[in-house]
């Protein structure tokens, strides 16, 4: 990762990343979600993620993979910027001082920290994102777009229900951001050239290598997560009831449920990711070196 950026750098940087991140792994992060809802609330089954891509296409077009690709979209610049600007505190917090490498398990600290500072602005996004995904190109739809999802959800629950799922969130956000920022930085190290510069390839490689390690951890609190945001209300206590009815329903293998997707999306979106970043950090340091 660049050396040390102000944390203002952090923060915008990560803004570009987090819009790299989006544009690049939406369409497969539509198909997660199909994949993951289709056995609950709407009760609309897929043999798997390329049965799922083809339906989406023939019944709703391209643009079906970008439905509510809006809120993830208007929300990602603050929440990445969010989360890069967390695991740089987290790495300050930590440092003895400036050239003080990190351990592994410090670099995980950072990233968890990251995930605590993006949760109160990640799990809203999240919520009217799976709902609007979850339609499945109906004349009748129930929201007309982000906007008309959080009125809806306001007026049926308030604040509560726009924030339903938080905790589920918290619980896929910490880890799986520990391991994502400890990743990256880890294998960063092990490709450095000797004068200490990154090269183009090993930034997306280990940016890749780091989403993968970010949804190994994350997947099961994710299933958990899109059930709870997109069931009707009432349906579930919370994300432990969410988690003992998909146990008992499907397994085990019911929490790596759109794994496939995830997976295909995490390599290019995450590679995307990290080339904004840095990318964008060099552009500041040679713009506003002082900044």
């Amino acid at each position: 990762m660049a050396e040390n950026p102000s944390p203002i750098k952090y923060f915008l940087s990560g803004g570009v990343g987090g819009i790299f991140t989006v544009i690049t792994g939406h369409p497969l992060d539509t198909i997660k979600v199909r994949l993951q809802t289709s056995s609950g609330a709407n009760g609309v089954l897929y043999t798997g993620t390329w049965d799922c891509a083809k339906k989406i296409a023939r019944n709703e077009g391209f643009r079906g993979f970008y439905k509510g690709m809006g809120a993830p979209l208007c929300g990602v610049a603050p929440i990445f910027a969010i989360s890069f600007l967390g695991f740089g505190l987290g790495k300050r917090l930590q440092q003895t001082g400036p050239d003080h490498e990190l351990t592994a398990i410090q670099l995980f600290n950072a990233g968890a920290f990251s995930g605590i500072c993006t949760t109160i602005i990640m799990a809203p996004g999240e919520r009217i994102k799976c709902l609007l995904q979850v339609q499945h190109g109906m004349d009748n739809v129930k929201y007309n777009g982000p906007v008309d999802c959080i009125k809806q959800l306001y007026r049926q629950g308030g604040i509560r229900s726009i924030y339903k799922g938080t905790a589920a969130t918290l619980m896929r956000d910490v880890p799986a951001s520990g391991m994502y920022f400890m990743t990256y930085d880890l294998i960063q190290r092990l490709l450095a050239q000797d004068d200490k510069k990154l090269s183009l390839l090993s930034t997306i490689f280990a940016g890749g290598c780091a989403g993968i390690a970010n949804w190994i951890v994350g997947m099961p609190p994710d299933v958990v997560k899109s059930r709870l945001q997109t069931a009707p209300e009432g349906m579930y206590k919370g994300a432990k009831d969410v988690f003992k009815e998909l146990i008992s329903t499907e397994g085990i293998r019911g929490l790596y449920k759109g794994v496939t997707p995830v997976m295909l999306r995490a390599f290019p979106a995450n590679a995307a990711c990290f080339l904004g970043f840095e990318l964008a950090i060099k552009v500041l340091n040679w713009a506003a070196p002082s900044l």
